[in-house]
């Protein structure tokens, strides 16, 4: 299958762009920089150097080439978000960069397209212990500076799952980790990565494994569907960074109240204060064949 993947170069891209190789498919890989086509072609990929939010020149570089499938990875997201505004950027590649891609979709005859979303969607809260599905109420506004990430959320699933000719399916991934482990040790022993001492429980999914249930997806996702993409054990922010501390012999995080997190950093402050939430990835399992290499965030990092 020819493949055109946008966001081949970022930390989900790389494994996604090995694996969807090694399963036999032809990828061409969207990145803005000459660095990330160096690194989509040392991985094999054909890299396409254009930026999505330019709708002409994304046309321009897709003009006379043929795709079956289209999947749209990417964020601008080089950090964890600490404010609101630093979700802007991400938030216009899932609205306008969706609507861009649906169209590169189009014209080079791509019937199969698959979009990045995340778990966060459920609401910016604590869900409790009831595990949440993929028929849970998902991007309901509440009134506050997080409507603008839901509805960013929900406008990518509802424009790749009601194009015109389009088999759309959306990946609602869990929190990303693995390939950034590095960096994370790195960060702290720069003790630059506090964490709160009583944050909740969100769901995780390693790189790796979610570069693996996005190729099932492409195989044996239906259309029109959502798929929650984490591991089976949830876990605190605390504890991965932790645990990664304690397998990278770095520092331990420091530890601050979470009234600091809300000044310094109010979207931090939720995301790894405020929200809790189990999250099911049964559908995923009996629908894609898929299931987590590493069930855990302690699995996945003493794979490192």
């Amino acid at each position: 299958m020819q493949v055109l993947l946008a966001g081949a170069s970022g930390a989900l891209g790389g494994p996604l762009v090995r694996q969807l190789i090694a399963a036999g498919h032809q990828v061409s890989g969207i990145t803005r920089s000459s660095q990330g086509a160096s690194r989509i072609a040392q991985l094999g990929g054909s890299p396409i150097v254009v930026d999505v939010m330019d709708r002409d020149a994304l046309l321009r570089a897709v003009e006379g080439k043929t795709f079956q499938a289209v999947i749209h990875e990417l964020t601008a997201l080089k950090k964890a978000p600490a404010r609101h505004s630093d979700m802007a950027q991400t938030n216009a590649l899932r609205t306008q960069g969706t609507a861009h891609l649906l169209e590169a979709a189009q014209a080079t005859g791509a019937r199969r397209f698959l979009t990045q979303s995340i778990v966060f969607g459920y609401g910016y809260a604590d869900h409790g212990t009831t595990p949440l599905t993929e028929d849970s109420p998902f991007g309901v506004p509440h009134g506050d500076a997080f409507d603008a990430h839901l509805a960013a959320m929900v406008s990518t699933e509802q424009q790749a799952t009601h194009a015109e000719g389009i088999e759309g399916i959306a990946l609602r991934y869990g929190l990303f980790y693995g390939a950034d482990i590095d960096n994370v040790a790195a960060m702290l022993r720069r003790r630059m990565l506090p964490v709160v001492r009583n944050g909740g429980e969100i769901p995780f999914i390693h790189h790796e494994d979610a570069a693996a249930a996005t190729l099932a997806a492409l195989h044996h996702g239906r259309a029109g569907r959502a798929y929650n993409i984490v591991d089976d054990t949830p876990a605190t922010f605390r504890q991965l960074v932790t645990g990664i501390a304690e397998h990278r012999h770095a520092p331990s995080p420091l530890v601050v109240p979470q009234w600091v997190l809300a000044v310094a950093a109010p979207y931090g402050k939720a995301l790894f204060g405020g929200v809790s939430m189990r999250v099911s990835n049964a559908r995923a399992k009996n629908e894609l064949s898929w299931k987590p290499k590493y069930p855990s965030i302690s699995d996945g990092i003493q794979a490192q």
